[in-house]
Order: structure tokens, then sequence, then C-alpha cells
């Protein structure tokens, strides 16, 4: 049986559809890496039942698991109050004997990750009710460290087995489901009963929980959670200290709402450097801390000691659902109320397009073809009348070949790094993957860039292409890297890791001047190579004059118009996308990014479209600029959203910090300004193309 044009566009759009619908529920899985497996190890095993133990048996007769050593690896210190990264150790923590950097890419560098070995080490299925990390005496350095950190809300990120250490965290709307905070906090603030000083505390016992998902047949464990949770024992916290033993399940911090972990003042008799024993912190019962235990203090002088116990609880969880936790989605709605508002706008300026194409625009075509006398011609108005100077090269046309080149190049790597996320090659688990594959493929992009502006150029007949290159090579990058220095200055000042190290900003220039310079030379050279791009009608030795146009065609109205569309086509999804970058969270939702960015191409191509038809029946033929800024001024309302988002969502107070944000969201709308007027240059382009190659001149 024959298949026709129909079926076959229905079989191709259901296979994407198909595909989309998986993506946007498994885009966060990472295809090619093996999980790790724990082997079962021989030993015994103590059967607990309260404070009793109950038998001793060979874990071989049980086949349980155990032994494999663990090594939990410490990160940087973070708060979304700052947004300036810390190493772990800045703080005065426990300190291996040597400490060891983990070789990072450079996602994780650029992000400020620091990743390090820690005194934290497990074995396998044995629960360790009570190890003593290190003891530390605070000079007036280290209180004071601790205590900004404290006051700037910062949180301690650990990485055990690839997946970071998380605090459950109760839901507002009281629903069960596990939702979880990213990291520790480092410590709080409080007064004791009857007193109104306010005192720095901090969290010095930490409770592990590793969740694992038990293999039968392979006999074999896989870590699937890692969590620090909070003891059955504690201390009521409210705006002052009460003892309520074994009454919460955790320091309950009420002046935030949040579960937080244990402050314990640890006491010894005798301190033994090989085998300290605490007082306070009994191995040998499941009741660690006593109920009457002081919280400790952060002060110079003071000894602080570090302990911590670990519990192994088997899991349903499997090893490719376990960062499903981590990033649960209580808001798909709101995602697809997304779709919906941008599918409206999408649906009602295709509507627009359709009617000047299918009417208006045939019309006129019609209309234009069939008169018979110069008379009737020289009557007759509307676009037609421009079309001696339509295709005339606009004021700084080597300037506009640039900003199309690097809009080409910003597009290219967008594109390709969404279809990587879809495939879920760029997914949380992978840290820092979705940065280096954007800086790895703007450099290759550079191709495109010089192909493209070396077309437009040759097109205007320009014969400076060296010039015109060496731009498209440097004028985008060379704008970024300033802002980037001089915030990059800031946060060294700041002593803060997130500031890029010499030799990673010398791998950058190197990818820049390098790989990205020579393929944006390439390309240029095969653009002209190319013949030039011929214009449909000719164009006239003398400009004609533009007539006086009506106040809602002047240039600055209706270039701040076009951009209001594009712009509401995605500002909800915006705001998802800032709230991952500024409040640590992840964005996996890849499937949602890839429809927005699908309607937002549509969106600037329309909108363009509608205005350049509406701009050449006022007989003004200077289109050129006018589509790249109309679409491009979207990025105008996104960094006003960015002003709106920071006073009402971000609790940024350091002048530091609130440079940065706004250094950064200044690069965020530049580049979105680059991406979003070459998509409605090069829509208004074909459309301009298509008009005049329809008509008949004489």
């Amino acid at each position: 049986m024959k298949k026709t044009k129909g079926s076959s566009f229905r079989f191709y759009a259901t296979l994407f559809l198909s595909f989309l619908s998986f993506s946007l529920s498994r885009a966060f899985y990472l295809p090619g890496v093996a999980p790790r497996d724990f082997q079962k190890l021989g030993g015994t095993i103590e059967w607990v039942e309260g404070d009793t133990v109950l038998s001793v048996i060979e874990k071989e007769s049980l086949n349980v698991l155990s032994g494999d050593p663990l090594y939990v690896k410490v990160n940087k210190l973070s708060s979304t109050k700052t947004q300036l990264p810390y190493d772990y150790y800045y703080l005065n923590y426990c300190k291996p004997r040597k400490i060891v950097n983990n070789a990072e890419n450079l996602g994780e560098v650029l992000r400020g990750d620091r990743i390090e070995n820690s005194v934290y080490t497990f074995q396998m299925l044995e629960d360790q009710p009570c190890k003593v990390g290190c003891r530390v005496k605070l000079d007036a350095e280290s209180t004071k460290n601790f205590k900004e950190k404290i006051d700037d809300e910062y949180r301690a990120n650990m990485i055990l087995d690839n997946l970071p250490v998380a605090v459950l965290r109760q839901r507002r709307d009281g629903s069960q489901s596990t939702t979880y905070e990213h990291g520790f906090r480092v410590g709080f603030k409080g007064s004791y009963e009857g007193s109104k000083e306010e005192k720095y505390f901090i969290h010095n016992h930490l409770s592990f929980r590793v969740m694992y998902h038990r293999d039968l047949e392979s006999d074999s464990a896989r870590i699937v959670g890692f969590e620090v949770t909070p003891k059955r024992s504690c201390l009521l916290v409210i705006t002052s200290f009460t003892y309520f033993p074994d009454v919460c399940l955790g320091s309950l911090y009420k002046l935030t709402g949040l579960c937080l972990l244990d402050s314990i003042l640890h006491e010894y008799k005798e301190w033994d450097e090989s085998n300290p024993q605490l007082t306070t912190c009994n191995k040998d019962t499941k009741n660690l801390i006593q109920s009457n235990t002081a919280p400790q203090e952060v002060e110079q002088g003071k000894e602080i000691v570090f302990t911590y116990d670990v519990s192994f609880k088997e899991s349903e969880i499997k090893w490719a659902s376990r960062w499903d936790t981590y990033l649960l989605m209580n808001d798909d709605q709101i995602h697809w109320f997304s779709i919906i508002n941008s599918l409206m706008i999408v649906l009602f300026l295709s509507g627009m397009v359709a009617m000047i194409m299918m009417r208006t625009l045939y019309k006129d075509i019609s209309n234009y073809n069939q008169l018979e006398t110069q008379d009737e011609a020289q009557e007759e108005t509307g676009w037609k009348l421009v079309h001696g100077d339509v295709f005339r090269p606009p004021v700084n046309s080597g300037l506009l070949c640039v900003y199309v080149g690097t809009g080409v190049q910003i597009f290219g790597m967008s594109l390709v790094t969404m279809m990587f996320a879809l495939l879920g090659f760029l997914s949380p688990s992978n840290r820092g993957g979705l940065m280096t594959a954007m800086v790895l493929l703007w450099v290759f992009m550079g191709i495109f860039a010089g192909y493209s502006s070396s077309r437009l150029h040759k097109m205007f007949k320009g014969n400076k292409w060296k010039r015109m290159t060496l731009k498209t090579a440097f004028m985008f990058p060379g704008i970024l890297f300033a802002i980037f220095f001089v915030l990059n200055g800031l946060i060294w000042g700041e002593q803060s890791s997130g500031a890029i190290p010499f030799g990673t900003m010398f791998a950058l220039f190197c990818l820049w001047f390098g790989i990205s310079v020579p393929l944006v030379f390439v390309g240029s050279y095969l653009g002209y190579k190319k013949p030039a791009i011929e214009a449909p009608v000719k164009t006239n030795k003398i400009p004609r004059q533009v007539p006086e146009q009506p106040w809602y065609m002047k240039p600055v109205f209706s270039i701040l118009i076009g951009g209001v569309l594009p712009f509401g086509a995605v500002f909800i999804e915006l705001f998802f996308i800032l709230t991952s970058i500024w409040l640590n969270q992840f964005y996996y939702i890849f499937g949602f990014l890839f429809i927005v960015f699908l309607i937002l191409i549509v969106t600037c191509a329309e909108i363009t479209v509608v205005l350049c038809y509406f701009q050449l029946c006022s007989e003004d033929y200077n289109w050129w600029w006018r589509a790249y800024l109309t679409a491009g001024s979207s990025a105008f309302y996104l960094f006003l959203y960015s002003i709106f988002y920071f006073f009402t969502k971000l609790e940024i107070t350091k002048l530091v910090s609130g440079m940065l944000y706004f250094g950064y969201m200044i690069i965020i709308s530049y580049a979105f300004f680059v991406l979003t007027g070459t998509i409605g240059f090069y829509a208004c382009f074909w459309f301009v193309r298509k008009i005049y190659s329809s008509v008949k001149i004489d």
C-alpha cells in the first residue's frame, strides 16, 4: 500500500511527540554512567532493639552486605544571601591529614565547586553510633569566619557516591511527600532562656543516614540516598533555649520553620587523641545525646568537638530513580500553564501573520501585478513603492553583520545544548556538565558565526572582510570577558572559591584564541567563497525620501512594543531558570524548556514579520536594524524582570553580591538580545525577499 504525504507527516509528528514526552519525564537520567556496586564481605553484625544487643551472628549466614569503605567528599559552602561560594575548609572544620582536590571539570570550576576529601569515612552497612571527628580550638579568625557564615546562612555541601547530602524538609502544604534541602546549615543564632543576648551556635554533630537498594540477584547493594537526619533526643529552640527531652525530631528552629541539626556542647573527662571518649556521646547505646545537653557556642578560645553517627536503611528506590527525590517537581501545573500561555501568544500572532499573508499580502501582489499603465503604478501606494530602496545596505552594515553572526553562534550553542539535555547527558548528576557543554559548543560554533557574517557582508558589497571577521571573533566575547574580569576581581577580593583560578582562565583564553578565533576565520573564508546573495530587485542609486511616520510607527515605540510578546512567551519559565541559578536549586525540566525555546523562535519571527510589513506599508524601507532591534528588545524586559526578581525573591544585602547578580544578569540579557535579534532579523529577511520576488518590477 502506498503511503501518502499526510500519513508520513502524521507518523513523524507522532514520533516527535513521543520522544518529547519521554524527554519531559526522563530528561534528568544520565546515559552511560555505570552504578557502583558494593559487594558482600564477611564479619559480624549486631541486632539492636532499643538499647539492648540481642545477638551476634555471622554476616555470611544472613547474606548481608557489609564492609566496603564509603568516602564522603566535601564541596563548597554556599549561601543564597551572598551568592559567594567558599571552600569547605575556609572554616575551621575537621581536616584530613592531607587534603586532596578532586579533578573538577570546567563547569564545576566556573560554578565555584571545590570537591575535596574529608575525615568522614563509613563502612557499608555498619552503623556507627558515635564517631569523633576531631577537636578544634577557635582562635579570633576562626570565630569571626564561623559567625559571618552563620549570619549569611551558609550551608555545607557533601557528596557520597555522587549524591549530594540533603536535609529532609517539611512541605508547607502539609503533604507527606519527601523533599530535600541541599546541604546543611553551618549553625544558627538564638538566646538562652531569660537572656536577650543573641549567641551563635554551630552544628557540630551530624547524623548521616545512607539509603541503599539491595539487588537479590547479583547479591550487591547500591546507594540511593544520602541524608543528614535530626536526632530523636534534642533541644527545642524558639527564641530562647528550653529543654524538652524526647519531644521533637531535631532542633526545631521556629524562626524559620526548618528542622535543623544538632548543636552539642560535648564533654569529656580526659582527651585521648587516639581513642577519645565523650560523656555526651556514648557509642554503645542508641541514645547518643543526653537530653539536657547544652548547645555548642561559637566563641573565641572555646573548644569544639565534631562528632557524627551513621545509620543505613534499605530502600525500594532503584539506582536509576535515586535522583527523583532531589528533583521532585511540585510545580508541573505551572509549567503547563506557561506552555499554554505561550501557545496562546503564538496562535494570536499566527492569526495575524496568516491574515497578512493570505489576504492582505496576496491581494497586494495580485493588484500590483495587474497594473497596466505607468500612471496606475504611480498612483498606487504601499510596500511596492520602496522596492528600489528596500535592499539598500543599512547604516553600520558591518556591525549588523557581526551581531547576526554572533547570534547564529549563540543559537547553535543553545539548540545543541538543549538536544543533549533532552537526551539526558546534562542531568544534575553530571555536575558542571551543562556549563562545560555550553562553553565548548560556543567555541566550536564559531565557524557558523564567521560563515553567516561573511555571507551577509558580501551581500552588502563590503570589501573589508578581515576586519569584519576580527570583530565577529572578538566583539561579543570581549565584552563578556571585560564584565567577567571585573566580577572575578570582586570575587577574588572576597576570598571566595567562586573566583576563577589562573589555570582555568588561561584554559578559557586558549579555547577562545586557539579554537574559536581560527574557526571564525575558517567560516568567514568559506562564506566569501560562496557567490553573493542576490536581491530580487535592483537598488536605486538615489535614496527615496521616507515620508513622515505616525507616532505609533516611530522606531522607539514599535521596537519596544515588539519585545513584549517574545518576553511574555518565556517569562514564566524564566522564573524557574532564575530560581535554579540564584536559589541553589536543580533545573532539569529540559523538555519544557525546549518547547518554550521553540515558541520563542516562532514568536520572535512572527512579531518581527508583522511589524516589518506595517513599516514597509508606511513606505519606510529602513528595516534592517529595525527588524533586529524589534525582537532583541525582549532582552530589555528580561533585565527589568531580573530587577523585579532581585527585590521580591532574593535576600541579598551585600554590595558585592548585588553587583555580581546584576553583572551576570547583564551578560544573560545581552546574550538574549543577540539571540532574539538574530531570529527576528532572519525572519524579516526571508519575508522581504519573498514578497519582492513575487511582484513584477519594471
